[in-house]
């Protein structure tokens, strides 16, 4: 009966210890880690501007400046130059969002004008129809507290609405006109 028994296997001698082997593959994992991070990263497709819808703010006034809570409303007044084709919009509004510095007085006005065919003011080839709009604030915040003094920021907007199945749905939205107000 042969019995076998087992052959050592031989072993080859780099000079290189197995703690030396880890670190050296540690540092080319960090390496490549390192180096290939931006080229692995999403990079950000550049966008081209949007271009500027025709629905647009064009004069803009407040008045009185500077504004006294006491002394009556302020008034938002703006020139809105319409589309030539309103596309089924029925409805324009007009809004602006009051806001002190800390937030904690905030107010949003806004008001809806519908679009009848005999009220927008026929525009020609060049021209698109204009439409003046004015909207007041009482000097009451939120809360219906009389606004407290400091300075004010306001962002109006422009938007066509069209009746949906649910209420208005929003057609075209201007770019918005911002600023800051006094209030004594």
């Amino acid at each position: 009966m042969l019995v076998s028994l087992p052959v050592p296997e031989k072993t080859v001698k780099t000079g290189v210890s197995s703690r030396g082997a880890r670190g050296w593959l540690c540092l080319s994992l960090a390496i490549l880690f390192l180096t290939s991070g931006p080229v692995l990263a999403k990079s950000k497709i550049p966008r081209t501007p949007r271009p500027e819808p025709d629905l647009k703010i064009l004069e803009f006034k407040i008045n009185p400046t500077p504004y006294n809570a006491s002394a009556g409303q302020l008034e938002f007044s703006a020139v809105v130059q319409l589309p030539k084709d309103l596309d089924g919009a029925t409805l324009l509004e007009i809004s602006s969002l009051l806001t002190s510095p800390s937030k904690t007085s905030i107010r949003f006005i806004s008001t809806r004008k519908p679009l009848d065919d005999h009220e927008i003011p026929t525009a020609t080839h060049t021209e698109f129809p204009r439409l003046p709009i004015v909207l007041t604030w009482d000097g009451m915040d939120h809360q219906k507290m009389p606004a407290s003094a400091g300075l004010y920021h306001y962002e109006m907007r422009a938007k066509l609405l069209a009746n949906g199945e649910k209420g208005p749905r929003t057609l075209m939205v201007s770019w918005p006109k911002r600023g800051t107000i006094e209030v004594r």
